[in-house]
């Protein structure tokens, strides 16, 4: 059978066709409970996935060095070299630890763990050189004791990586870890309160008292909170003068007027470590800053959309019709304008959106809240105004809108946009090498009046 293919383009229809063709065969032959070992450069013929992961891992990764003999996919192998096989892969002891959702696959890029060395297995299995074609198998033995003790990235990692692979219960195709992705992710997209998904957290643990599952949205925070990507509570002056922030941060009033930091500023404060949030006081205003750098490497450290942020450059037709920004001229003039940034396509283009709105939708009661989201226009235009795709940069609380004020509550952001302008040292999973990401933001997306707050100009 000719396997030229496999040394082709992992983007041309040839190699994608032959993977489907390997994929055939070998679930055809090799499969157990619709998985088979995955032969790509990071699992080694070591993990067992479903087809449309090893497909994914496949197209991405591409196979390991040297495999031509798809001996563990069901090809004739050497007599008596069979059993070695079969021997080598507990597939048993070993397949719990494999699950569709792929958690491992985020949890490697959320902390780019990917070191070929690195095996996620269960601690009384490890790393063994019988056999060995392209990865590590494994042989049971007592313990292992590290050298050192893991940094803290790591420790974060590792602790994640044991909750992903506690099943919620006995049997169960879900992990605490995984469930509580799912969950949080609807919450977001279905805009529940914390209060309904911990009524309904209750409702499920009364029905499944054997299961895994936390008591509440606090809770189920709790064991997403290594994931990253949180927020930053930001105090500002009650008349949107200044933020409490950088060198100012300690500050306890207002120094354009004089207003107090704090609702209740005449309540004994307990608390006096100074970078520790005030316990007994209420501050008279916060705002949510989500930070920008952290989520823009993630698109690259991520094998799920790091392909999609080079797609403007490498797979965008050019034939002077406007599909994408990046037909536009205000595109075009810019990379005129500033080669060095356009040298790089995996430079990020940005959009900003603001505007005003009720939370609480009740249309009697004023309050305006405005919302700061990042749209990243690297991505293709069935992605990049998807609401998965937007970046929440900041939350800018009420009553009133900000006004000609917002430029107070855009200082952290405007901060980050130096920094990516000058360059963030970024891991990009799909070339495998560290580069120096750098953004850009283009244009603004508003109505009048929230363009002359944001522009300075006047609309009227």
């Amino acid at each position: 059978m000719d396997r030229t293919w496999m040394n082709l383009s992992r983007g041309s229809n040839e190699y994608r066709n032959g993977v489907q063709t390997f994929l055939d065969i070998a679930f055809h032959n090799s499969s157990q409970e619709n998985l088979i070992l995955c032969p790509c450069k990071k699992c080694g013929n070591i993990y067992w996935h479903y087809r449309e992961v090893v497909y994914e891992h496949l197209i991405v990764d591409g196979f390991i060095r040297g495999y031509k003999k798809w001996i563990f996919h069901g090809e004739c192998t050497p007599s008596g070299a069979s059993s070695t096989i079969n021997s080598s892969y507990p597939y048993s002891g070993y397949r719990q630890y494999v699950r569709e959702d792929d958690m491992e696959g985020m949890l490697r890029d959320a902390f780019n763990m990917r070191s070929e060395g690195f095996q996620s297995c269960p601690p009384n299995y490890v790393a063994s050189d019988d056999y060995n074609i392209g990865g590590n198998t494994f042989m049971e033995m007592g313990r292992s004791v590290p050298d050192e003790q893991p940094n803290e990235e790591a420790t974060k990692f590792y602790k994640l990586l044991g909750e992903m692979n506690e099943e919620l219960y006995e049997g169960s195709k879900f992990s605490t870890m995984s469930f509580c992705v799912r969950l949080f992710h609807i919450k977001c997209l279905g805009g529940w309160s914390g209060n309904s998904l911990t009524m309904l957290l209750e409702l499920l643990r009364e029905m499944f008292p054997f299961a895994k599952i936390p008591q509440s949205c606090k809770d189920m925070k709790k064991v997403i909170k290594d994931l990253g990507l949180g927020y930053n509570k930001i105090h500002s002056c009650p008349n949107d003068c200044m933020l409490y922030w950088g060198d100012r941060r300690n500050q306890q009033s207002c120094h354009v007027c004089g207003k107090s930091r704090w609702m209740n500023a005449d309540a004994e404060d307990v608390n006096e470590d100074e970078y520790e949030p005030q316990s007994r006081r209420k501050p008279s205003k916060i705002l949510r800053y989500f930070s920008l750098i952290q989520r823009l490497q993630r698109l690259f450290m991520s094998s799920k959309t790091a392909d999609f942020m080079t797609w403007h450059h490498d797979q965008r037709t050019d034939d002077g019709l406007l599909r994408h920004p990046a037909d536009s001229l205000a595109w075009k003039s810019f990379n005129n304008k500033f080669p060095s940034f356009a040298s790089d396509p995996r430079s990020v283009r940005l959009g900003l959106a603001s505007d005003g709105f009720n939370p609480f939708k009740i249309m009697s009661t004023s309050y305006s809240t405005w919302p700061v989201v990042l749209v990243p226009y690297n991505l293709p235009p069935w992605l990049c105004m998807k609401q998965s795709s937007l970046i929440l940069s900041m939350i800018i609380p009420g009553e009133k809108g900000p006004g000609n004020d917002i430029d107070i509550y855009l200082q952290p952001l405007i901060n980050e946009l130096k920094q990516l302008w000058a360059g963030v040292e970024t891991y990009d999973v799909i070339r495998k090498e560290n580069f120096y990401l750098r953004a850009a933001l283009m244009w603004t997306i508003n109505d009048f009046p929230a363009y002359a707050n944001l522009s300075g100009w006047s609309t009227r």
